[in-house]
């Protein structure tokens, strides 16, 4: 698990980068998507539904069924995805775990990790998914390669 983001949503970022690597609009099998991810089938189903609900994916039941992104992945960042698994609590959250953390009541790495977190929240928020896909193509990237 990440020390960012919940198991959850390490799982919505790596199917929907799958999903990105496809053509607009085919759709593919929840069971390819966990052969291919090695995550577990009921877990993913929860998880994309989700997604479905938030209108990120679209979703077809029976024999020649599966999801897609429902819209182009050039526009869904990162941060899209992120938000609708577990919020923005990053964007706030105290490193350290105390809940009155503030500016006006920093913990010992309050200015650094407000810091890291901007960044973080800029590069999360100024990456498509289409960016995501063609980066994981590259030679020397751990790849999705369909």
């Amino acid at each position: 698990m990440s020390l960012l983001f919940s198991r959850q949503c390490e799982y919505a970022l790596q199917a929907v980068s799958y999903l990105a690597l496809h053509p607009r609009g085919r759709l593919v099998s929840i069971r390819e998507l966990t052969k291919r991810l090695k995550i577990p089938y009921h877990f993913l189903g929860k998880i994309l539904q989700g997604l479905v609900q938030k209108r990120i994916l679209i979703s077809h039941k029976g024999h020649s069924g599966g999801f897609a992104l429902a819209l182009p992945p050039e526009d869904i960042s990162f941060y899209d995805i992120i938000k609708t698994i577990d919020g923005t609590q990053f964007k706030h959250q105290c490193a350290m775990g105390f809940s009155e953390c503030s500016s006006e009541s920093p913990c010992a790495i309050h200015d650094q990790w407000e810091k890291s977190r901007n960044e973080l929240y800029k590069l999360f928020s100024g990456r498509n998914l289409a960016e995501m896909a063609n980066a994981m193509n590259k030679p020397g990237y751990r790849t999705l390669k369909l």
